[in-house]
């Protein structure tokens, strides 16, 4: 029984920092049914990479739900997304500002239709504010939040993070904001409605470098691959590949320097502290290459892990992947799509009394469970039938279509 269990949510959102809100509480337990486009679906079903025609891309936020496809641009449609709210205890979407509203579901239409529902927005700006209205997505808030800024090399070279860490963290954010809504609910308190967005959650992630800023007035700049405040912490040559090194107490630093044959920097005192190992970084950083480069990335690994210094290789996703640690984790599971085609899915990074909460469900395929759903929610076979006909409903597939 996971902690989420019975918990239903109605999942109106697209792309990456919704769906990646919804797959957390669905890998927590909650039965969450993403409402898609009776045309196309999410459009981030025609985004790469593929496999086949799917896209690994969709695959890797949309696990343990399922997938109705619903015309909501009309009557009929979104009557029967009332229909779905009426039993669910939490909406999410990530539409433009007002998107909602128009469709004839602002805040007190969803009051009337649930007055136990909890309502999730993420959107791009926030609420209020000179840009609330204008769209935006993880790279442009990468760059206007200053994220950008101290990310890169030392000669001003400035790179987007490799990943959309602005999106997922938005979606982390969501999702605990779901959970703690829900908790307080429970409680006694009125279900109410929560909200973030990625500006937002792009400004949190600054902590000490945007509280630096904020504080001095002066901004922070890139380092490269070398921690902004911390001494030696960043990428080493090693005779064989590069590694990263954390020495971030006094006590990893006296065992650093002793297993790479420079006890004396220990006494040195532009390295005596933390803080003068930073300010005097470059040269201290050379030093420390030097010694690094006479031992192998396995052997100076080795070492140093076995002293407790965090340290580790440099492994590209492939490596990662196949790591003893990813297997010793069980991080990869095996699924089969409704289609029957396989898949090796990334299960979620959260367990419950020591054991991951895992995959119970596939990425869906586009209205994969349509007619299962709405004929729980009270819509008869037929009337479903009907709905399909006349286009207001995607992909319905039968009985024998809807392979598990």
């Amino acid at each position: 029984m996971l902690p989420l269990h019975g918990i239903t949510v109605i999942d109106l959102s697209r792309a990456l920092a919704g769906p990646y809100c919804t797959t957390m509480l669905a890998d927590l337990g909650a039965e969450v049914i993403k409402v898609e486009g009776a045309g196309h679906g999410d459009p981030s079903r025609s985004w790469p990479p593929f496999d086949g025609a799917h896209s690994l891309y969709f695959d890797a936020v949309n696990r343990n739900k399922k997938s109705v496809a619903l015309d909501l641009y009309t009557l009929e449609g979104r009557e029967v997304l009332r229909r779905l709210l009426e039993t669910a205890d939490v909406l999410v979407e990530n539409f433009k500002l007002g998107t909602l509203e128009k469709m004839g579901f602002g805040p007190s239409e969803l009051k009337r239709i649930n007055r136990r529902l909890v309502h999730m927005a993420i959107n791009a700006y926030g609420n209020s504010g000179p840009l609330k209205d204008r769209p935006g997505l993880d790279q442009v808030m990468q760059g206007i939040s200053g994220l950008t800024s101290v990310t890169g090399g030392q000669d001003g070279a400035n790179y987007r993070v490799g990943l959309p860490i602005v999106d997922i963290t938005s979606g982390m954010s969501a999702a605990v904001a779901v959970v703690g809504l829900l908790y307080g609910r429970e409680r006694g308190m009125a279900a109410a409605s929560g909200s973030t967005s990625l500006y937002e959650t792009a400004l949190a992630l600054s902590v000490f470098q945007g509280q630096s800023a904020l504080t001095t007035g002066k901004p922070p700049r890139a380092q490269g691959n070398n921690h902004p405040s911390i001494t030696p912490y960043g990428v080493f040559p090693t005779s064989t590949e590069k590694i990263i090194i954390a020495v971030s107490t006094e006590r990893h630093w006296a065992s650093f320097v002793s297993i790479i044959g420079r006890p004396e920097l220990r006494d040195d005192p532009r390295f005596a502290t933390g803080r003068n190992r930073t300010t005097n970084r470059p040269e201290l950083i050379d030093i420390l290459s030097d010694a690094l480069a006479f031992g192998s990335a396995e052997e100076w690994i080795h070492r140093l892990a076995d002293e407790g210094i965090p340290c580790g290789p440099i492994h590209d996703y492939v490596q990662a992947m196949e790591s003893d640690q990813t297997t010793a984790l069980g991080m990869i599971q095996d699924a089969v799509r409704g289609d029957g085609t396989p898949l090796r899915l990334l299960r979620g990074q959260i367990s419950i009394d020591g054991e991951p909460t895992g995959v119970r469900l596939p990425p869906p395929l586009l209205g994969e469970h349509t007619r299962s759903v709405l004929e729980e929610h009270g819509i008869n076979r037929e009337d479903v039938d009907g709905l399909r006909d006349v286009g207001i409903l995607g992909s319905v597939l039968s009985d024998e279509e809807a392979v598990r």
